[in-house]
């Protein structure tokens, strides 16, 4: 049982959320660019709404980035993926998440002030209909999905 102690304090951390604002807690962020001299790059995470009210998140800032926007992807009519800002934001259901990850819904940060840096940390306030300001720390990771998934 002593074995299993170290082991199961690992799953509480990996669980534990990185950002929580009253109902809204956020896991699992990362940020990452297209290269190291790209001016835009985008941050992902799965967004917890732990409360009994339906949320929304509606828009988002950071130092790094001159605009922060929204955004997903679509097809358009010739086959081709587009990248769009979603201008309403992103519902959070009452009791649900939302994740926002590579080649789906995503904040995108645009005019960045330096490069993103593999293993730096970058500050990120999301803007809640509900919860209001939730501030977060976002590591960098360059290296991080980059199997299979595509580039922004």
């Amino acid at each position: 049982m002593k074995r299993l102690a170290p082991l199961a304090a690992g799953f509480v951390l990996i669980a534990t959320p990185l950002a929580a604002d009253g109902d809204i807690a956020i896991t699992d962020p990362y940020a990452r660019s297209a290269g190291p001299s790209a001016q835009a790059g985008a941050a992902f995470m799965t967004i917890e709404n732990h409360g009994a009210q339906d949320d929304r998140l509606i828009g988002a800032t950071a130092d790094i980035a001159e605009r922060v926007e929204l955004h997903t992807h679509d097809e358009d009519d010739d086959g081709v993926m587009r990248m769009f800002e979603v201008a309403e934001g992103f519902a959070i259901p009452a009791g649900g998440s939302r994740s926002l990850a590579r080649g789906g819904e995503h904040v995108m940060l645009m005019g960045l002030a330096e490069p993103f840096e593999d293993g730096a940390t970058i500050t990120l306030t999301l803007e809640f209909e509900q919860a209001g300001a939730v501030r977060l720390d976002v590591p960098v990771d360059q290296e991080r999905g980059q199997h299979g998934d595509h580039d922004h």
